[in-house]
């Protein structure tokens, strides 16, 4: 009984102290996430990565239309079709660190 007191205790106050240093270290890997994230550097990659995957989209969506399983799904260029379904823009083209909205 003695050992099962002293174990829970050593718990508690593991995970007490454990919290306290755990959120800390979480605002910093934050901090860090979010001022790497700001990089010019890095803005300049995803944007090169984005314009990349907005290119493959529209080539796709090309080939989908000519090829005949597009003309029996019926994608036009009018109306509501494909072109309704454009890759939505996001929180990275916007600037913001990952993980906020």
């Amino acid at each position: 009984m003695r050992g099962k007191l002293l174990f829970l205790g050593g718990l508690a106050a593991g995970f007490v102290l454990g919290s306290r240093a755990g959120r800390e270290k979480y605002e910093e890997i934050r901090a860090n996430a979010q001022k790497f994230w700001e990089h010019p550097t890095v803005q300049e990659a995803a944007g090169v990565a984005q314009a990349q995957a907005n290119k493959l989209y529209t080539e796709g969506k090309d080939k989908l239309q000519s090829s005949k399983l597009g003309e029996k799904l019926g994608t036009t260029t009018s109306g509501n079709s494909t072109d309704d379904l454009l890759a939505p823009t996001d929180s990275l083209s916007a600037g913001k660190a990952p993980g906020t909205l």
